[in-house]
């Protein structure tokens, strides 16, 4: 594994009530050392309670992790995450969970290696992204600092993320909770991020976006060649409408604040990246002949906005 490197799993557990709301973050960091850094190897697994905005960080030797190179199967110590589920034996979380359903993954083919596009094929990209489930259900039961928490009938998303070091300014949000005026939409999930991708010593806003729901998934990305009509962000929302193959797509997320995750640089994992996971998202899917496909709002949301995002917004 060389330095400066990182490698990171997003696993979220929710409960079929939606009170308990956790993100748990497996990975793996090598620092290069040098101006300002301390080179400094490590494992980690982190922790969000999405519902009140606290986050802890747990560092273990780097010997103490593994990941299989043919399937997602991590360890962290005595933590486990792979397809059947996640064993957790951590101060605020311990216990099992399984999936009850498989995993559902972006795509990956000749045509199209996964969200990225063939931009995943670009070997001095500085931070790769891929979905390993759009969302699945869950069961078991968790001590939750030390209470005993079901999460039978619950849901789960996870996305990986690995490279150099996360963009210099961001947008990212999820959520696979969506509620429409009849009920909750049994399938729907949404992924989308926009950031500042350096680029042949330039740099170009990147944007990728995948709405799955009606047992299709729907893309609007940089290299499908969709349009950004609109992204303004502000203290309070960000709002983002784009247009391609799939249609019209319109996201206004609220903004709530949340808690701070260590998030990698290239010499070493700093705690600067406010997350949460109770922020909502009001969407509408509109097909290119006009016909509303989905209206309604992604709850339990995860959200970042992160840096420098008026130099993004210039792009």
């Amino acid at each position: 594994m060389r330095r400066g490197f990182f490698e990171g799993w997003y696993v979220k557990l929710v409960s079929p009530d939606r009170a308990a709301r956790w993100a748990v973050i497996p990975g793996v960091f090598r620092g290069i050392g040098g101006d300002g850094g301390d080179g400094r190897d490590e494992a980690f697994v982190q922790v969000l309670d999405g519902l009140t905005g606290r986050s802890w960080y747990h560092r273990f030797p780097v010997e103490a992790f593994t990941a299989s190179p043919h399937g997602f199967d991590v360890e962290v110590g005595p933590n486990r995450f792979d397809a059947q589920g996640v064993t957790l034996d951590l101060p605020q979380l311990r216990g099992r969970i399984e999936h009850t359903d498989p995993l559902r993954p972006w795509p990956v083919t000749l045509r199209e290696p996964g969200i990225m596009g063939w931009y995943g094929l670009v070997p001095f990209m500085e931070c790769f992204h891929g979905i390993v489930s759009f969302g699945h259900g869950l069961s078991g039961t968790l001590e939750v600092e030390g209470a005993a928490v079901a999460f039978d009938g619950g849901r789960g998303y996870i996305e990986k993320d690995w490279g150099r070091a996360f963009p210099s300014g961001y947008v990212w949000m999820a959520s696979n909770h969506v509620d429409q005026a009849d009920g909750e939409h049994p399938d729907a999930s949404l992924i989308a991020s926009v950031a500042i991708i350096p680029w042949l010593g330039g740099t170009f806003r990147g944007s990728i976006v995948g709405l799955r729901h009606s047992g299709r998934l729907h893309r609007w990305t940089t290299w499908n060649r969709s349009e950004e009509r609109r992204l303004e962000i502000d203290d309070s929302h960000v709002r983002w409408t784009l247009a391609g193959p799939d249609g019209l797509l319109e996201l206004e997320a609220e903004r709530v604040r949340g808690g701070l995750l260590h998030a990698p640089m290239r010499t070493a994992m700093h705690q600067r990246v406010e997350e949460t996971l109770d922020a909502r998202i009001v969407l509408r899917h509109v097909a290119p002949d006009g016909t509303t496909l989905l209206d309604g709002v992604a709850e339990c949301a995860g959200l970042e906005v992160f840096g420098d995002t008026d130099r993004m917004l210039a792009l």
